[in-house]
């Protein structure tokens, strides 16, 4: 297991530089340091001012190749930025990266982390019941619904809840943000409610499949046959061995848990790390955008590699050689 970790975490730093190069290609190469700058300054900026503007942040060094200092590249530079966690400044406004990310990795976790609980658990649960009533009313009813949810795109879902829930019934706030512990989980329960519903029909559909097929299994006949009753069935047996499958699709949201939903902070008024990466678009912010873009392939590819230890912990029959 040791031995198939360490390679792992190997492919794993090569897929890290992989992204490195791939960032700095389209950050560099696509788009010119002249055009970076030209957008940061205005294309109706003087000569001087685009020159001082790329001397203050770097982009005035060779790209890839310089024959006096050959690790005084934009390359080396891009790739000792990113490696150190040393993000630099912003390209709109100067302000360290870094510190940028610090105050929006809360209000991002805030929402991100009850939001991933409360839906996996949801969905799961609702999943593994219309599978234990398969074919009954219930079943076909959930089933009807998930395919209706799936079907409505979630600004539908975004801007009917603001209505309905903010402004009609006034049980939350329609937007904002405060951090407050007494008053944090008023404005996080609309966009929580929002981002449940909204996936929560294609996890049933696809958890519910899952553990249909894992219901026509030779050891859950087997498990009846020795008198443990269909719940215990499911529960015990048909839950714990459609868990790998799981496990591979919920990694998929491990990076949105860091780098937050865009949607939602962006329509509920969250300074999260969603809203930074929207503001860097917006603003043409690319030192910024580099960075979101960084982070969350960093942490896929962590979430990649629990995810394989996680297999070992449902199922002992898996092993890593």
């Amino acid at each position: 297991m040791i031995a198939y970790l360490l390679r792992r975490v190997v492919f794993g730093a090569a897929t890290v530089l992989g992204v490195l190069l791939l960032l700095f290609v389209l950050f560099f190469l696509v788009a010119t340091p002249d055009d970076i700058a030209r957008k940061a300054v205005g294309e109706k900026a003087l000569p001087e001012a685009l020159a001082q503007w790329k001397v203050t942040h770097g982009y005035d060094k060779p790209r890839v190749w310089n024959p006096a200092r050959p690790t005084d590249t934009m390359l080396a530079e891009h790739l000792r930025r990113m490696l150190t966690f040393d993000f630099g400044r912003s390209d709109a406004d100067d302000t360290p990266i870094r510190e940028r990310l610090r105050t929006g990795v809360g209000p991002s976790l805030a929402l991100t982390v009850p939001l991933f609980v409360v839906g996996v658990t949801l969905a799961i649960a609702v999943a593994l019941l219309t599978a234990f009533l398969h074919d009954s009313y219930l079943d076909r009813s959930a089933l009807v619904l998930s395919v209706v949810i799936m079907s409505v795109s979630i600004l539908l879902y975004i801007v009917g809840g603001q209505y309905v829930v903010g402004k009609v019934l006034r049980w939350f706030p329609i937007s904002g943000f405060d951090p407050s512990p007494l008053v944090i989980a008023r404005f996080l329960a609309l966009p929580i409610l929002v981002g449940v519903v909204a996936h929560l029909g294609q996890d049933v559909r696809f958890y519910r499949t899952l553990f249909l097929e894992e219901r026509g299994r030779d050891y859950v006949r087997t498990a009846a046959a020795k008198g443990c009753s269909p719940a215990q069935t499911m529960r015990r047996h048909v839950l714990r061995n459609a868990m790998i499958p799981i496990l591979t699709d919920v990694v998929i949201e491990i990076p949105f848990l860091f780098t937050g939903s865009i949607l939602l902070e962006s329509f509920f008024g969250i300074p999260g790390l969603g809203t930074i990466t929207v503001d860097a678009i917006n603003a043409n912010d690319f030192a910024t955008l580099r960075v979101m873009v960084y982070i969350g392939s960093l942490f896929f590819i962590v979430g990649q590699i629990a995810t394989d230890i996680g297999y070992t912990l449902v199922d002992p029959r898996v092993r890593l050689e």
